[in-house]
């Protein structure tokens, strides 16, 4: 746990979602005021709280990961001693590692894409196939049934087995690259449930995507082979072990999110940006590389695979099954007012976004009141909301009228019933066509794939978008929370383009730009508005449409949408991760935290529990059992300090970890004297690459009461090297620093050296810099932070 989680917190269920929160002069606030600065979870109004979040299916104490490179003895020899040789595998390694993740990658969103495209097309053949007889009731039975049935796999799998497989993941990855340990998020049970969860629900017809899934896919296939697989069955190799630490963990879970991204888009360098705009915290070059290399082997993959079913060997997955949407034919050229339709596109996705995001904010907080009634209630809202769904789809093609086919079209294309197409037949006589079954009688990726489709400005009647674009806003909305795996990406493409179409039908006579190409950019927009992307979001469309003269007009109105989108509310993802109270470190700090010093945050502190350099195993002991403290300063009091300074100081040995006190009592390297070791006694005992393993609890460790009167020199295994500020350090850049340098603890140092003041008068942690947390030690800046807004 943290260093400032000296308590458990007294409270950890999930609160009321109308809680209201009390300011400084007694008055009620507006609870929909704080809602996002006030989690799901009820925290003590007091630094020294444990951190908790909702994961999966229910509470849980969160930790920080040690990305910090622990510098004690061990390390420094380990390093020394390496030969070039030993160098130069480590990073070949790293590449196999790498390759790897995109190997399998790709494969499996392959085979998702494959299930999926066969499923859902064959069940919709099979419902038309009722329409053609004129068996209206039947139609819709064998439909909604089917799609019942595969939703109650994917949620049964979820509840059940893997609670943290259900929705995106994205969120809880951006949260472990930034440094939070969420429990179950990269297993093998998530990984399967949430492949077989994904297949199921998107068959299912829902409105949710696999691109999210995908994501987090990557991410646990890149998890598991950095530990050697899952936590039971590991593979205890040397060299694989090498990689067993939070570190090189985080490089490749940053590896599988961009191959995940690369897998559901086929846009590699989209990936890559994605990896480094969206989710990832830490970047350096060499990461850059590995990660552009993993994503290069996930399209040789799907190229691959694409080169093989053209020939018509994988069912219904032929032309398609990958999103991949061509507009490459379309002539571009700009006029000067071209430019007003572009700015109103993005106009109106940032206001449309950042409204989605809102609406979707309420909802995800009333149904976490529906799933904390246990399982079957989450199962039973999943299948409310597919019937709801197949209800939907199946019914609303019959309220509009049926579309003469064009006479210059061939027969075999106006009209059809086969698994892809523009003009879908449904209850038409021949000759004519129903533009809405086109759209919403088809799988996901056909529908992207048909509202994209240029040189159709007279295929969708504005009534039929209209009802398009309103279904599946409502589905949207409803759709994204229940339990079942689901992405984001594909329910604000089909919106954004509904409306882009739209738009393009009502500019129609003044402007020259192609409906297909208004699609495309309404899409953009609404994904900029919501989610907050610009660059990779603009190579991502760059890459699907594969015409590089979109990158003006798809830049404007990536950058319009953004603006207009942040000055309403955050990005979605940021709301996911308020709602489920993830101690997400910010890139910015508030103003008012440049107005508070850490060493006011040490405080309000229990006071620090120190260790010396040589102590008796009966306060190790008595310490890791009082105490859940991750990290411990080491202090050495009378040192024999350098030339020049008084006899007698006090030396800040560094810090050790609470991990490796529990491995000193577990392989009980005690001592009956009080003295140094020498480096080859610890050489003996321990190697630096089982002290990067965080396993072993003090609960499982038994120690003698003659044990208890032995000494154990802590020194070898300090960190002699922790980060330190001093205590007149605002906390806004403190935060920074902690954030830039993945730090789990950052000690504070006094100013001045007196009598009487201890040599670290506290440690910061991830849970001490979060805004929520500090205005509830401090009220007294609320005050403040409402005057900093006002100005």
């Amino acid at each position: 746990m943290e260093e400032n989680s000296n308590q458990c917190a007294a409270e950890s269920a999930a609160i009321p979602l109308n809680m209201q929160g009390e300011s400084n002069d007694g008055e009620e606030r507006d609870p929909e005021s704080i809602s996002l600065s006030q989690p799901l979870l009820r925290r003590n109004r007091t630094l020294s709280s444990s951190p908790l979040a909702i994961v999966g299916a229910k509470v849980s104490y969160i930790e920080s990961l040690d990305y910090e490179i622990n510098e004690n003895d061990l390390f420094k020899h380990d390093w020394r001693s390496r030969s070039k040789v030993q160098v130069l595998q480590y990073i070949f390694l790293k590449w196999i590692l790498a390759f790897l993740v995109g190997l399998l990658t790709g494969i499996i969103a392959t085979l998702i894409n494959l299930a999926v495209e066969n499923i859902a097309g064959y069940k919709l053949l099979a419902a038309v196939s009722f329409i053609e007889k004129e068996r209206y009731l039947m139609g819709f039975i064998y439909l909604a049934g089917a799609n019942l049935l595969l939703t109650t796999v994917a949620s049964v799998l979820c509840v059940c087995f893997a609670p943290t497989a259900a929705g995106p993941g994205i969120p809880e990855i951006k949260a472990y690259l930034n440094g939070v340990d969420t429990p179950n998020m990269f297993g093998a049970t998530t990984m399967i449930v949430k492949i077989i969860g994904s297949i199921g629900a998107v068959s299912a017809g829902l409105d949710l995507g696999k691109e999210g899934p995908l994501v987090h896919i990557g991410s646990c296939i890149a998890s598991l082979l950095g530990q050697g697989g899952p936590d039971n069955h590991r593979i205890k190799w040397r060299w694989l072990r090498y990689f067993n630490n939070d570190r090189d963990r985080r490089d490749l879970i940053t590896c599988g999110a961009a191959s995940g991204v690369c897998a559901a888009f086929r846009a590699p360098v989209g990936g890559v940006l994605f990896a480094l705009e969206e989710v990832a915290t830490w970047w350096r070059s060499a990461l850059l590389w590995r990660t552009f290399f993993s994503t290069a082997i996930v399209v040789v993959v799907l190229r691959t695979f694409i080169e093989i079913c053209n020939s018509g060997g994988c069912g219904l997955f032929g032309k398609g099954g990958l999103i991949m949407f061509d507009v490459s034919t379309v002539t571009v050229t700009y006029h000067m007012m071209d430019i007003i339709p572009v700015v109103v596109i993005g106009i109106i996705g940032g206001v449309l976004g950042s409204l989605y995001n809102f609406l979707l904010h309420k909802i995800l907080r009333l149904y976490n009141l529906i799933n904390q009634k246990g399982k079957v209630h989450k199962v039973l809202l999943s299948l409310s909301v597919s019937l709801f769904t197949s209800a939907c789809l199946y019914g609303l093609p019959f309220l509009v009228e049926c579309t003469p086919c064009d006479s210059s079209l061939a027969e075999s294309v106006c009209p059809t019933n086969a698994g892809s197409g523009n003009f879908k037949k449904f209850n038409c006589p021949d000759g004519h066509y129903n533009d809405l079954a086109t759209l919403l009688l088809a799988t996901n990726d056909d529908a992207v794939r048909n509202i994209f489709s240029t040189t159709t400005s007279t295929e969708y009647h504005p009534i039929s978008l209209l009802i398009f674009f309103a279904l599946y806003c409502i589905l949207a909305l409803f759709t994204f929370g229940i339990a079942v795996p689901s992405g984001l990406f594909l329910p604000i493409i089909l919106m954004g383009s509904a409306y882009g179409r739209m738009l393009g039908i009502a500019m129609k006579s003044y402007t020259n730009i192609d409906q297909g190409l208004f699609a495309v950019l309404g899409a953009a927009s609404l994904m900029a508005g919501s989610m907050r992307m610009t660059v990779s979001l603009c190579v991502i469309f760059l890459e699907l449409t594969n015409n590089l003269l979109l990158l003006p007009i798809t830049m404007i109105v990536l950058l319009i949408a953004k603006t207009v989108g942040d000055s309403f509310n955050p990005s979605i993802y940021e709301i996911i991760l308020h709602l489920k109270g993830l101690p997400f470190l910010d890139a910015h700090p508030e103003p008012w935290m440049r107005n508070l010093t850490v060493g006011e945050l040490a405080d309000a502190k229990l006071p620090v529990v120190t260790l010396r350099g040589i102590e008796t195993v009966e306060s190790i002991v008595e310490v890791l059992r009082n105490t859940t403290h991750n990290g411990f300063p080491v202090i050495d009091d009378g040192v024999v300090p350098p030339v020049g300074l008084a006899v007698g100081a006090t030396e800040v040995h560094g810090l050790i970890l609470r991990a490796h006190l529990v491995h000193v009592l577990k392989k009980k390297w005690f001592q009956r004297e009080k003295r140094r070791t020498e480096e080859w006694e610890v050489r003996e005992k321990f190697t630096w690459v089982e002290l990067a393993e965080r396993e072993g609890k003090i609960e499982e460790v038994a120690v003698t009461s003659e044990e208890m009167e032995m000494y154990v020199d802590l020194h070898p295994l300090t960190n002699t090297t922790p980060y330190t500020v001093m205590e007149s350090m605002s906390v806004a850049k403190a935060m920074v620093l902690f954030r830039q340098l993945g730090l789990r603890h950052l000690l504070i140092v006094p100013k001045y050296e007196a009598a009487g003041v201890p040599p670290v008068v506290g440690i910061l942690t991830r849970q001490d810099l979060i805004a929520y947390n500090i205005l509830n030690a401090f009220p007294h800046l609320t005050k403040t932070t409402s005057r900093e807004k006002g100005n």
